[in-house]
């Protein structure tokens, strides 16, 4: 017998029960994006074989492209800025599975553009308070012994869209998806550190790149002795241009805007440089008139990415839920999942492995009895932090926020299958009060 909640979620563990998991593809209701909508009735089966088997296919090529009828799945560039180079791109999370984002998929934030730097004219410079500053080539750095790890790198102003007093109305990926997982391969930084040996008075470091811009941020000496890297590869490859082509540095479970581009110099001071993007940007007025400074971590946040808005279920019945879920504090340890808006939960399925500051990707089989419904999910990290209900996100950190949007998202399917972006049911859309939403991305 089906385990079923009150809101029609089935036991995770459905799929894999006997006698339904093997055939549980022919079972589950289609879900389309909705400009499908007025698609033709499939046409009869024919069982001749098709024209492509009766012509030799193409060559060798010397690097893989995508097919040409997955050439919507494509990063969304944000509107023209007033600023060439100045923007960002969205990864489509709603179009994509598993956890890894392909390098050409991983979001972009640029502040002046990417620049086109050549490796072997690439040095990277640390100094301040060490004893021994040096200088490393790109070529120097080769020949370490490299490490790898998965782990997501997410915008401070992802989502910031969440903030508006009405909800947007875009594809999950172009409301959410300033945020990326992937493998990143190169050398630990405490490894660098201990070559150049900080002095007692050291306790930041500013990370600088290579850009127009030259970003500028600071890090805590202690997040630099933990788990800090420097990248030289993406997912197997040498990182992209648009990703911080030749030298990147990486902080698990940070706001990207930390994880600093076309890295060129790592200076050693006893306090933070203040710069821009820790002052101007990345301050926030709370209520209670204090500011949030410093705010680094990445805390725990999911989403449904299918079915979510724009999508069109077209008929009752079985369907799979699913999306990814992070934190920057660790593992993901529960992922519940509602269709009635919270009134009941159901605990989802975490597919393996489930690792640190990495998405977790989360499932659950779902039967749709074809009334309106509101499907959400909410994330529990390893450090005991539950995924905060929008309204109780606005309530603690006020009128006045544009970073760290991590509430609860809400997706509401009607009875013709339309599935929209809605807030919680008991907040009241206020009329349409957006943020600035070209402000502040990193």
């Amino acid at each position: 017998m089906q385990e079923v909640a009150g809101n029609g979620l089935l036991d995770r563990r459905l799929f894999l029960k006997t006698g339904f998991g093997i055939g549980a593809a022919t079972l589950l209701a289609p879900v389309v994006m909705k400009n499908l909508e007025a698609a033709p009735e499939a046409a009869p089966v024919n069982t001749a074989s098709p024209p492509w088997m009766h012509t030799p296919g193409a060559g060798y090529s010397t690097y893989g492209m995508p097919s040409k009828f997955e050439d919507d799945v494509v990063r969304f560039p944000s509107a023209n800025s007033a600023i060439p180079g100045n923007g960002v791109s969205w990864t489509p999370l709603h179009l994509l599975e598993g956890t890894i984002t392909p390098n050409g998929l991983h979001y972009e934030r640029h502040h002046n553009g990417v620049p086109q730097i050549n490796p072997s004219q690439h040095r990277l410079l640390i100094h301040g308070l060490v004893k021994n500053p040096s200088f490393f080539s790109i070529e120097n750095l080769l020949r370490y012994p490299l490490r790898s790890r998965i782990c997501f790198v997410e915008c401070g102003g992802n989502s910031n869209a969440g903030w508006n007093k009405s909800p947007i109305r875009s594809e999950a990926g172009y409301f959410h998806g300033l945020v990326s997982c992937s493998e990143w391969t190169g050398i630990p930084l405490p490894v660098l550190l201990d070559e150049v040996k900080p002095t007692k008075k050291a306790h930041w470091l500013i990370a600088e790149g290579a850009d127009a811009f030259a970003m500028q941020m600071s890090i805590p000496l202690e997040k630099a002795m933990d788990d800090a890297m420097l990248a030289l590869y993406q997912n197997g490859e040498r990182i992209r241009p648009e990703n911080g082509y030749p030298l990147r540095l990486i902080l698990p479970g940070w706001e990207g805007v930390m994880n600093v581009k076309w890295l060129r110099r790592l200076k050693l001071t006893d306090c933070p440089v203040m710069a821009r993007n820790e002052t101007s940007r990345y301050t926030e007025l709370l209520p209670d008139g204090k500011a949030r400074m410093f705010t680094m971590v990445m805390q725990a946040k999911s989403l449904i990415t299918s079915p979510s808005a724009n999508m069109l279920l077209r008929e009752a019945g079985l369907y799979q839920i699913t999306g990814l879920a992070w934190s920057g504090r660790g593992k993901i340890t529960r992922v519940d999942v509602t269709a009635d808006g919270g009134n009941t939960w159901a605990e989802a399925e975490l597919q393996e492995p489930v690792l640190s500051k990495s998405f977790t990707r989360f499932r659950i089989p779902w039967q749709w009895n074809g009334s309106p419904a509101t499907l959400q999910s909410r994330a529990t990290d390893e450090s005991g932090y539950v995924q905060p209900q929008r309204k109780d996100l606005v309530a603690e950190r006020g009128r006045h926020g544009f970073f760290h949007y991590n509430a609860i998202v809400s997706w509401q399917i009607d009875e013709f299958g339309s599935v929209s972006h809605v807030y919680d049911k008991d907040e009241i859309a206020e009329s349409s009060d957006p943020v600035d939403i070209d402000a502040g991305w990193d």
